[in-house]
């Protein structure tokens, strides 16, 4: 199992200084520290950077543009993979082909290093961008297939009842041959089965559920996975997931209250955002631990000892990444920089991750993936 690193360059409250200078203040150093951190991450051996792209997640996710963020890090870094984790794909968000260019401008600057992660996204980012929400799965998968075509193809056209676009070069073409390998996000019952018959990658989560859960959702992807029909032209039959990742030999109370800042921002976020439409019960069906975490108690210590959440020394780390090898996780994505972690602290992480721990999941033999 490979290990990759997550960023969406957190930016928790309170930022000190009134509006705006405080925000702007808290941003700048956020970018600055995570680009000091991902070249970290290149030089001791991470295979990949996930960089998202989210809309006014204000605290949680500041990264609304991850094509400049990964196009500056390629001039900056030598061997990790960029991965785009995702471009939000549904028509409205942004058109095809300035995804085509993007992305392949992005594998041009670092010489075919990109990975392409794509999604829907949620309600919030949805109807701020005037995606219709009824068409967004349909859309996703058609503009997969107009990206792909315009990376294909020397002159592009094309017209459907919900695209059209003239004939025309769509440039740069990518590095990578016939094109960068390409991923699909994975959060609603069932995305995980599209993934593995579209012949697409998958990126899960071990967020507010148990791991098994999480085995289950990587089980139904490689049943799928076995006669894909693939939509992109690069078959690509792996399996990342990320969660919370920190190294200390001790870890103090800021670090648990760190993991509660994170969980009670993305619990509040999901119930306004994502799950409005479902009743209790339905919501304690798709996220078991919800409830206590929009109640104020979030069951860090559950997560804890349930190893959903990556916390402790390197043997710990190790200990616990291994649960996930087990499950048939091909690449365990660290979200490295959340809540109120220090810089120096962080680094650290890295480091001891790069050094230590990928070498023993190298070697790792996983006793029953899926």
């Amino acid at each position: 199992m490979d290990l990759d690193v997550l960023y969406e360059i957190d930016v928790p409250k309170p930022w000190k200084g009134s509006h705006p200078y405080g925000q702007r203040a808290a941003e700048q150093r956020a970018y600055r520290e995570a680009v000091e951190q991902i070249r970290l991450a290149d030089r001791v051996g991470f295979r990949t950077v996930w960089a998202v792209e989210h809309h006014f997640r204000e605290g949680r996710s500041h990264c609304p543009a991850p094509e400049v963020l990964l196009g500056h890090l390629a001039a900056l870094t030598e061997r990790i993979r960029l991965g785009f984790g995702v471009t939000l794909t549904p028509f409205g968000f942004t058109p095809p082909q300035r995804i085509a260019e993007k992305v392949a401008a992005v594998d041009v600057l670092s010489d075919g290093r990109v990975e392409w992660g794509t999604g829907r996204s949620t309600p919030m980012e949805q109807t701020a961008f005037g995606v219709d929400r009824a068409r967004s799965r349909d859309d996703w998968r058609e503009a997969i297939e107009i990206v792909t075509g315009m990376w294909r193809e020397e002159y592009f056209a094309y017209e459907s009842p919900r695209f059209t676009f003239p004939r025309r070069m769509v440039t740069p073409k990518p590095v990578q041959d016939p094109h960068p390998p390409c991923w699909m996000a994975a959060t609603s019952p069932g995305s995980a089965e599209v993934a593995g018959a579209s012949g697409l990658g998958l990126l899960s989560f071990s967020i507010m559920q148990p791991l098994e859960a999480m085995a289950r959702q990587v089980t139904a992807y490689r049943e799928a996975a076995r006669t894909p029909s693939p939509i992109t032209d690069v078959t690509t039959n792996r399996v990342a997931a990320y969660t919370l990742v920190h190294v200390a030999d001790r870890p103090g109370k800021r670090v648990w209250d760190s993991v509660a800042w994170w969980y009670e921002n993305l619990a509040q976020f999901t119930l306004e955002w994502e799950l409005p439409h479902l009743s209790p019960d339905q919501r304690e069906k798709v996220f078991p631990l919800l409830g206590p975490i929009l109640q104020g108690s979030v069951p860090v210590r559950e997560f804890n000892d349930g190893d959903m959440i990556l916390i402790g020394d390197a043997e710990t780390i190790v200990r616990k990444a291994k649960h996930y090898a087990d499950l048939g996780i091909d690449q365990l994505i660290c979200y490295v920089q959340w809540g109120y972690l220090e810089h120096q602290e962080i680094l650290r992480t890295i480091e001891i991750l790069g050094k230590e721990v990928a070498p023993e999941l190298a070697g790792y033999r996983p006793k029953a993936a899926s």
